[in-house]
Parts: structure tokens; C-alpha cells; sequence
């Protein structure tokens, strides 16, 4: 695990990731130009047994940062295309111009969580292209883990009951229980997890994403139903339901 940073940003953005896979860290998020020319830090943690582990560091070593640092959560295997950094610190200030009390903001997520919910973002999806129709920025109640940033000037972080999953609805949840708001913003950015779905999931991730899933059921039942960008919650058991039925090739 990294050492907690202490560093005073040249960029208003600070990237943090979790590495599992260093030909992947390489091969894409440090192929990125913004990572690779340096313009804007990356803080990456190895051997963190949640997101939130990292994530937190890194907040913490922004003891300095400049008056609206945002602390960007990235997956490794992301690619930024160049200019991204300018792109997304100006579709900040446009949702935030809409939206005073923005503190956490994405490339892809779902607004609203009845029948009516609808999705947003602009992103390349392991060589998907997915835009959402809804203009952006879009208001949002839960936010795709892939990339999001939280405002370093709110008293937001990731909570580790969530593990690796369900992190960033969490954090959407918290923001708008502390009377915040959280948008996606247009940002093109691509995605290319080799992640596996649908019966080939493996067992040890089935279960855990079932406990993290728990952890979430019981923290949020109070706010279902809840939408999030791949399952609807709306009771407890929900999300060991869903994967059972995935596994077996029924959902």
C-alpha cells in the first residue's frame, strides 16, 4: 500500500486508483496524457482492501490543495484522451453553475430510481459507445464507479463497508443526505475493464460483491428504491438475488 502523499497540487485535479494490475495501470490510465505529461498528479494504492482505503488516503494528503481541488477516482483501466483534464474542470464549472451545491461529479450514472429512471453519460464502454440522451450536466442520484471526482472542500469520503462495489452511489447518497448534490458531467473518457459478467462471473467475486451489497442494503434501505447504473434495489436481499440469478444464467 502507498504511503500517504502530502503535496500541494499544480492541477485543481488530483487522481487516486487502486492497482491490481500493473501492465494494465500502464497500458492505460498512465498512458493518459494528462497522467503522463505529469499535469495532473495520480496517487496509486496497491493492496487496499476497499476503495475507500485509498481514496481516503489520498484525501488526507491534500493537506494543501489549492480552494476547489477535486480528488478524482479512477479506475486503471481507463484511458483519458488528451485535454480531458481542461475538458472536465470546464464541465465542472458549468454544472456548477447549475447546481451551487455540487460536490461529486461523473462520466455516467442514472437520475431518478422509479420506472421512470433515465441514464447519463457520454463514455466508450470496453468498445461501447455509450450517450445517454439527456443533456449534460445532468443532476443524479448514483454514479458508475469507473470515474468519479468529490469537491476536496466538502466533507465527503468513500465509506470502506462498501468494498468495490456500490461505493459510488454510496457517495451520491451521502452528498444529497448532507444537503449536496452530484451530476455527470461531459467528459468522454474510455473504459476497458475485462471484467467478467453474466454465469462467468467468479464465485469469489459473487460473494463479494453479495457482502458489500449487504453492507449497502443495510445502510440504505431507508432511501429504496435505489437505481444504480447495473441493479434496482428495492428490498433487502436484492443484490444476492440478483447475482444468484446472474450466476445461473436467469437474470
Amino acid at each position: 500500500m502507498s504511503t500517504t502523499p502530502a503535496f500541494a497540487p499544480a492541477s485543481n485535479l488530483v487522481f487516486v486508483t487502486s492497482v491490481s494490475r500493473l501492465d494494465v495501470l500502464a497500458a492505460r490510465l498512465c498512458e493518459s496524457p494528462c497522467v503522463k505529461t505529469g499535469g495532473c498528479p495520480l496517487v496509486a494504492y496497491h493492496n487496499v482492501r476497499s476503495a475507500a482505503d485509498a481514496f481516503n488516503a489520498a484525501r488526507k494528503g491534500l493537506s494543501q490543495q489549492r480552494p476547489g481541488t477535486w480528488l478524482v477516482w479512477v479506475h486503471q483501466d481507463v484511458y483519458l484522451p488528451e485535454g480531458w483534464d481542461a475538458k472536465f474542470l470546464a464541465a465542472l464549472q458549468q454544472a456548477q453553475s447549475r447546481m451551487p451545491a455540487l460536490a461529486v461529479a461523473g462520466v455516467y450514472g442514472v437520475a431518478g430510481s422509479g420506472a421512470g429512471f433515465t441514464r447519463a453519460g457520454h463514455v466508450l464502454d470496453r468498445g461501447n459507445l455509450l450517450r445517454e440522451a439527456p443533456p449534460l450536466p445532468q443532476e443524479v442520484d448514483s454514479l458508475d464507479e469507473l470515474l468519479f471526482a468529490v469537491s476536496a472542500d466538502s466533507e465527503l469520503t468513500l465509506d470502506p463497508a462498501m468494498g468495490f462495489d456500490f461505493y459510488g452511489t454510496d457517495v451520491v447518497l451521502q452528498a444529497q443526505a448532507a444537503g449536496l448534490q452530484a451530476a455527470v458531467v461531459d467528459a468522454y473518457c474510455e473504459h476497458w475493464s475485462d471484467t467478467p459478467s453474466g454465469p462467468e462471473i467468479p464465485a469469489t467475486m459473487a460473494q463479494r460483491i453479495v457482502r458489500n451489497g449487504r453492507a449497502f442494503e443495510a445502510k440504505w434501505a431507508h432511501r429504496f428504491p435505489v437505481q444504480t447504473s447495473w441493479l434496482r434495489l428495492e428490498q433487502t436481499g436484492d443484490v444476492e438475488r440478483f447475482i444468484s440469478s446472474l450466476r445461473a444464467g436467469t437474470a
